[in-house]
């Protein structure tokens, strides 16, 4: 299954991201989602919060854009273990999904997590 992520085009954190996607040259799904969080349902339903960047990748999810980028090191980069480094990572994604802000607390207007 490919990698999915999800951002949004001005975001800065997404900006990082997308620049390690491209410098490890990884094939994924580009879903780009509203500016506002509360009508990010995307992104809610995949990792239990409104903000971006997210990545999906096999059943890891990961929304923490330092988390994002060591996944990608870890799982596709020169020095990368492969599919084997995915086990800690799932357990990771497992135990903070869901501790971020929701929608409704600070959503006075349309951000990334800035």
């Amino acid at each position: 299954m490919a990698l999915t992520f999800y951002h949004i085009g001005w975001c800065p954190e997404c900006a990082v991201v997308r620049e390690k996607l491209k410098e490890l040259n990884i094939s994924f799904e580009n879903v780009v989602v509203p500016d506002t969080r509360m009508f990010r349902k995307q992104v809610f339903e995949v990792s239990g919060q409104y903000y971006v960047p997210v990545i999906k990748d096999d059943d890891v999810v990961l929304s923490e854009t330092r988390d994002i980028l060591a996944y990608l090191d870890d799982r596709y980069g020169k020095d990368g273990k492969g599919l084997e480094s995915s086990g800690k990572w799932l357990e990771k994604a497992t135990k903070s999904k869901g501790s971020q802000t929701l929608q409704g607390e600070g959503d006075d207007h349309p951000s990334c997590r800035i």
